[in-house]
């Protein structure tokens, strides 16, 4: 036996055999870059029982993937030199040429040249693996033996466990489709046919193991169902993209359901707020159905009645009815005794409750400060209920209606900047720049006519105005004093009528504001056209002809009143 580890019978040596080699440095350590032997002599202590069996066979072999000893020198037994202050052994070491097989892996024998003695480490690198070197006497190696260990790997592959071909091969057993596992089916620590902490194929006795039943019947159900519920949304896909939409027939049921459209909704919003709401069964059947219908694109936002399971095109022809359509629109001009209509019969609340309302309420709805400054002004909420539209909703009252249109028409008037521009257009107060808006936009057709009517009001109200004394003469003031909408009216009769309202009976402007002007008619009133009219009448009824003189104004009422006999054909 040799120092290194290998013993005198035919026992294979291992590097983890107890009495192999030294110790203290091993080939990981060689692997890992770690240098045995640094700048000084590194001491390792001599296990005695070497020193005494084998005081002269010191040998400088080296074995694979370890450090080199170096021999002993008899002055210090306790400590390895370096190789060249040691006294040469007594064999002189020999040249080793390692044999390869036919794809370059050492085979783990040697062969041998004869040399002359020589420094065995002149030229060689001290820190390079080299072959085991044979010995005189010795048992042939075994590594190609079928009882030996097998020869080294390379570095790269020193360090990993090689995977068996029956473990490759092998399902795993303990998986849901096998039933489960038991104790047979752990780790077999013997046996195993070679197998190092394989399992065994079978279970007990080596048996195949049987699948379990029910874990076959529940991945069975578990396949149908996912099988199913795909093919079943695919056919629902399908069917939503290419085939036709879902649908009712009729015009609903009697059930009736207010369905909110907010502003800005296209049709497909539109569509699946219905559906929602129970009215369409499906938001594509509402969507053809108003792309078929030539208007179908102008459907308004608000609050709609609609019965429930409606088809698509009732939807549609309901939505696209204004009458049907839950919204109180003020248009311009409007007086509010209309505008306290609308508002309760769209809140089907019983006739005058909001005008009511507008009269106990007047002061708490948001009025400025400088409305209603006159105790004889018929309705202090005439001229601040401004013109547009107004959805309704669930939440929709009178006083909630009324707030919201004062706060509209005082925000504009703000905007307008109506308290700066009375003086500089004559006017007393904010109040009378409404009234004059009022007047213009009951006479007048458009933006053109309010410019030249609002110069005819403020020609009339000079003081040097001889022509009507400066009366403003509207027949709408009368109207609206009366309650009424006529155009062919007795003139002695208005003209004898007293009423703070009546401006062919008192001079200068009605009290207070006759409708709710729009800002056309606003804009008109702040800029007039300062044409130096003083006369308009409209003779056809839609064209308005202004004029300087009374003399051309007189031609044009002879002609309008020959086109009333026409027409009523007298």
């Amino acid at each position: 036996m040799t120092e290194y580890g290998r013993g005198h019978g035919s026992e294979p040596w291992h590097p983890e055999d107890p009495l192999y080699g030294d110790q203290g440095w091993t080939g990981h350590q060689t692997q890992q870059g770690q240098v045995p032997y640094g700048g000084e002599q590194q001491q390792y202590a001599q296990d005695p029982q070497y020193q005494q069996q084998y005081p002269q066979q010191q040998y400088p072999a080296q074995q694979q993937g370890y450090a080199p000893q170096y021999p002993q020198q008899a002055q210090q037994p306790q400590h390895v030199q370096h190789p060249q202050q040691a006294q040469h052994p007594q064999y002189p070491q020999q040249p080793q040429q390692p044999v390869y097989d036919a794809q370059g892996w050492d085979t783990g024998q040697q062969q041998y040249v004869a040399t002359a003695p020589a420094d065995p480490y002149a030229g060689v690198d001290p820190y390079a693996q080299q072959a085991a070197a044979g010995y005189p006497g010795e048992n042939p190696d075994l590594y190609t033996t079928a009882d030996a260990y097998p020869p080294p790997q390379p570095p790269n592959l020193r360090h990993l466990e090689p995977q068996l071909p029956e473990q490759q091969d092998e399902e795993p057993e303990d998986t849901f489709f096998a039933g489960g596992g038991d104790a047979e089916d752990g780790d077999d620590t013997g046996g195993g046919g070679g197998r190092r902490g394989g399992r065994s194929k079978g279970g007990k006795g080596g048996k195949p193991k049987k699948r379990s039943g029910a874990a076959c019947l529940i991945a069975s159900l578990v396949i149908v169902g996912v099988l199913g519920g795909g093919g079943y949304y695919g056919y629902t896909f399908i069917k939503d993209k290419f085939g036709a939409a879902e649908d009712f027939v009729g015009e609903g049921t009697s059930e009736i359901v207010d369905v909110d459209i907010p502003k800005g909704a296209g049709l497909g919003q539109m569509g699946r707020i219905l559906k929602e709401a129970g009215v369409v069964a499906s938001a594509q059947a509402f969507v053809d159905a108003a792309g078929a219908n030539p208007r179908g694109k102008s459907i308004q936002p608000g609050q709609y009645p609609m019965q429930k399971k409606m088809s698509g095109a009732a939807a549609v022809a309901l939505m696209l009815d204004p009458s049907k359509l839950k919204v109180i629109t003020v248009t311009e001009g409007m007086r509010n005794a209309k505008v306290y209509e609308a508002i309760d019969k769209k809140l089907e609340k019983p006739a005058g409750t909001t005008e009511g309302i507008a009269q106990r309420e007047a002061k708490n709805l948001g009025l400025p400060a400088w409305a209603a400054n006159n105790p004889k002004i018929k309705d202090p909420l005439e001229g601040f209920l401004y013109p547009t539209r107004y959805d309704l909703s669930k939440d929709s009252t009178p006083e909630s209606l009324l707030k919201q249109m004062v706060k509209n028409a005082s925000d504009k008037y703000t905007e307008l900047g109506v308290e700066g521009k009375a003086k500089e257009l004559g006017l007393e107060n904010p109040l009378q720049v409404i009234t004059v808006a009022s007047l213009v936009n009951a006479e007048g057709k458009n933006h053109d006519d309010f410019r030249k009517m609002s110069e005819v009001v403020y020609n009339r109200l000079k003081k040097t105005n001889d022509v009507t004394n400066q009366k403003i003469e509207f027949d709408s003031t009368y109207n609206y004093a009366k309650g009424q909408s006529e155009i062919n009216f007795n003139l002695k009769e208005a003209q004898a009528f007293n009423n703070p309202y009546n401006t062919h009976f008192i001079k200068g402007l009605p009290v207070g504001p006759i409708g709710n002007p729009g800002m056309d008619a606003l804009t008109a009133t702040l800029n007039p056209d300062h044409g130096g009219w003083m006369f308009f009448v409209s003779v056809d009824g839609n064209t308005t002809t202004f004029t300087k003189t009374y003399d051309e104004h007189l031609k044009l009422v002879a002609e309008f009143q020959e086109r009333q006999k026409q027409k009523n054909g007298g």
